[in-house]
C-alpha cells in the first residue's frame, strides 16, 4: 500500500469530532451521492466522449503506468468507462448499496436533442432502472443553464424559454416525481436546481404551474433566498480561482446549517475536496481548489453533515472527474471514501469493508468473459446474489465462474 493511500485509510478509520452551535445527535440521515451520467468510451460507444477528453486529452494514448490520457487528475479503478454500459451502472449502484449510500442525485440536462443532453437523458433513464433494482432512491438536479445554451445556439427562442421549462418539468412529473423510489420531503418530490443559472425568481412559478405535485425547489445557498426557493443545498464553495482553506469552507457549511428549519430546507453537503482540470485542458481558468488533505476534508465535511439537523446528505460527487470531487473507487484512493461512508453512515450494515471489492470484481469478470455464454450465465447468478446482499454467496459464485467450475 502506498504512503498516500495508507494515510487516507488511517484518516478514514477515525471520525472527526466537531463541536458547533445548533448541532445535535440526529436519526440516521438519507445519504445521497451526486452522479454524472455523461461519460462515453470508445470500446462501448465507438468514441471517447468530451468529458474524458475536453477536446485536449487523448485517451488512445496509454502512459507507462497503463493508464490512458484523460481530462482528470484522478483515474477510475475500473478504467475509463461509459455511462450507458449496463455493467458500469450495475457496478456503481452495487458499490453504493454496499457502502450504505441510499441513492443518487442525477445531474440532468433535460430531454432536448442538443449537444449531449439526449445521451445524458438516456443514460439517466438506464441508471434509474439499476438504482431501483438495488433498492436505492433517486432525485434530479436540473441544470437550467441548458436554456441559455439552446438560446445562444438558436435552438430555442428567448420567448419560448418558459414553455420549454414547462415541458421539462411536466416530463419529470409524469415519469419520475411520482415514482416510489423518488426522494421526497414531506410527501413532495425534491428537485435540485444547479444555480439557478437561467430562470429568474418570477419564472419558476410559471415553469411549475399546472403540476399536480409541485416539487420542492432547492438552489445553491447564495441564490436560494434571492430566488425564493424552498430550500438550499451545499456544494464545494470554490470561487475566483483561489484555494479555499478549511476555515473558509467550515464557515460556509456551519452558516448553511444554522439556517432556520434546516431539517426541511437544507440538503447538507460532504465533499472530498476540489481540484479541477479546466486550466490544464485549456478551457478556462480553474474555479479554485480545496485540498483533500489525504481524506480529512471528506471525513470532516461528512461529520459536519451528520451532526447538522438536515435530514439529507448529498455527497458531491460520485464521479465528476473534471472537477476532482470523486468518491467512487479510483487508482489513487481505492475504496477509502466508501469505507468511511460505510463505517459512519449507518448504525448497522450487513456488509463489511472487504465486500466493497465485489462489484469491481464482478465488473472485471464480466468484461473478461463477455464472449463466453456459459461463464456469463454463472456471473449473472453472482449478480443476482449481490443485488440481494448475499456477499459471501456472490463471491463464491464469482470464484466458480472464474475457474469454470
Amino acid at each position: 500500500m502506498n504512503r498516500t493511500l495508507l494515510t487516507i485509510v488511517t484518516t478514514f478509520a477515525t471520525a472527526l469530532s466537531l463541536a458547533s452551535n445548533g448541532y445535535s445527535q440526529q436519526p440516521e440521515k438519507t445519504v445521497l451521492v451526486h452522479y454524472m451520467p455523461w461519460y462515453a468510451s470508445k470500446p462501448f460507444s465507438g468514441d471517447w466522449g468530451w468529458h474524458w477528453t475536453m477536446d485536449h486529452f487523448n485517451p488512445d494514448t496509454v502512459k507507462p503506468n497503463g493508464q490512458r490520457e484523460v481530462a482528470s487528475h484522478d483515474y477510475p479503478l475500473i478504467d475509463l468507462y461509459d455511462s450507458n454500459d449496463p455493467d458500469v451502472l450495475e457496478c456503481h449502484v452495487l458499490l453504493m448499496k454496499l457502502a450504505g449510500i441510499d441513492g443518487v442525485i442525477i445531474d440532468w440536462y433535460g430531454i432536448e436533442k442538443f449537444r449531449d443532453y439526449a445521451d445524458i437523458h438516456r443514460n439517466s433513464m438506464h441508471l434509474v432502472k439499476h438504482v431501483k433494482k438495488a433498492g436505492l432512491q433517486f432525485a434530479i438536479c436540473y441544470e437550467d443553464q441548458t436554456i441559455k445554451h439552446m438560446i445562444e445556439e438558436k435552438v430555442l427562442t428567448e420567448q419560448g424559454d418558459v414553455a420549454h421549462g414547462q415541458i421539462v418539468l411536466k416530463w419529470l412529473a409524469e415519469n419520475w416525481f411520482a415514482d416510489e423510489a423518488y426522494v421526497k420531503i414531506n410527501g413532495r418530490p425534491l428537485l435540485l436546481v444547479f444555480g439557478p443559472q437561467y430562470f429568474k425568481k418570477e419564472q419558476w412559478g410559471q415553469v411549475t404551474a399546472g403540476l399536480q405535485d409541485r416539487p420542492l425547489l432547492y438552489a445553491l445557498p447564495h441564490l436560494s433566498e434571492q430566488m425564493e426557493m424552498d430550500g438550499a443545498f451545499g456544494w464545494p464553495p470554490v470561487t475566483g480561482g483561489a484555494e479555499m482553506f478549511p476555515k473558509e469552507w467550515r464557515h460556509y457549511l456551519t452558516s448553511l446549517y444554522a439556517r432556520p428549519n434546516v431539517r426541511d430546507s437544507v440538503v447538507s453537503s460532504a465533499f472530498p475536496g476540489f481540484r479541477d482540470i479546466y486550466k490544464q485542458a485549456q478551457l478556462h481558468d480553474s474555479y479554485g481548489s480545496i485540498d483533500a488533505r489525504n481524506g480529512e476534508t471528506f471525513a470532516e465535511t461528512f461529520d459536519l453533515a451528520q451532526k447538522s439537523n438536515s435530514q439529507i446528505i448529498q455527497i458531491a460527487t460520485w464521479n465528476d472527474y473534471g472537477e476532482g470531487t470523486v468518491i467512487e473507487p479510483t487508482k489513487e484512493s481505492e475504496y477509502g471514501y466508501l469505507k468511511y461512508v460505510q463505517k459512519n453512515a449507518k448504525a448497522q450494515l450487513p456488509y463489511g469493508p472487504n465486500d466493497l471489492r465485489l462489484p469491481v470484481m464482478l465488473y472485471q469478470l464480466k468484461k473478461r468473459y463477455a464472449e463466453n455464454p456459459e461463464r456469463m450465465k454463472r456471473l449473472q447468478r453472482a449478480t443476482d446474489l449481490l443485488f440481494a446482499g448475499k456477499c459471501t454467496e456472490a463471491e463464491a459464485a464469482m470464484d466458480a465462474a472464474n475457474k469454470g467450475d
